[in-house]
């Protein structure tokens, strides 16, 4: 594997069986893939397309039924689950829809949360987050609970705490995708700053042709297979 290369798969299979006769439903088949670090790369697809499985598989979330999966240069499928929650932890950093952030606790607190979890002290852990916070201004909402704040705000939160454990690549699963479009386009603006004065390695599944289009690679699926993979994009494009 290309030493650059956050991610290296070969081969990804990934199937379902259902019912008591077990019966075979391949959602993946035959993924190849390579993605250096530091790039900013969407990946489209219709709902079906395998999107959502495929980004469970790079998140490390679940395991393929076949071929071969590095993750900054770990052999992923050889670990047991103690090691792949080790490798999350180090190597991702997650952006979901819905935000996940935790109720009842102030941004401050969970943005820093996973770095306490990664045996930091909390006062390293406290400063590291209020420093994030202000890089995604917000700076003045530390002590708000989620239910003070907004959808984007609470999303800026939420990229915030991707960012705790220094992460070799962020993981957005539609981070725009519950929020107003004018707050959409406010949070896609974070990610290009993420990306282009934070050096971020990107992955970022939409069904937006629009928002894909402003990353430098979009790959496409469609019946669990990447049919396209183009280059050349980016956000002075749009």
């Amino acid at each position: 594997m290309n030493e650059q290369n956050v991610i290296s798969m070969q081969g990804i299979c990934k199937s379902f069986f259902l019912g008591r006769g077990q019966e075979e439903l391949r959602v993946l088949k035959e993924i190849d893939l390579e993605i250096p670090k530091g790039q900013f790369v969407a990946i489209v697809g219709a709902s079906g397309s395998g999107k959502s499985t495929l980004m469970n598989i790079i998140g490390a979330l679940d395991r393929p039924t076949a071929g071969s999966y590095r993750l900054g240069g770990e052999d992923v499928e050889s670990l047991d689950d103690r090691a792949l929650s080790r490798i999350r932890n180090r190597h991702i950093g997650f952006v979901f829809q819905n935000f996940n952030l935790i109720s009842r606790t102030s941004a401050l607190r969970n943005v820093a949360l996973p770095m306490l979890y990664a045996g930091s002290t909390r006062a390293r852990a406290v400063a590291r987050a209020r420093e994030l916070l202000e890089l995604v201004d917000m700076g003045q909402r530390l002590d708000h609970q989620p239910n003070e704040l907004s959808g984007g705000q609470k999303q800026r939160v939420a990229i915030a705490r991707s960012m705790i454990n220094d992460p070799s690549i962020i993981l957005a699963d539609e981070p725009t995708g519950a929020l107003d479009s004018e707050t959409g386009r406010l949070i896609m603006d974070l990610f290009h700053r993420l990306h282009e004065q934070e050096g971020k390695t990107i992955v970022f599944i939409t069904h937006s042709p629009e928002l894909a289009a402003e990353c430098e690679r979009r790959i496409t699926l469609r019946d669990g297979r990447i049919i396209s993979d183009e280059r050349g994009f980016g956000h002075a494009a749009v």
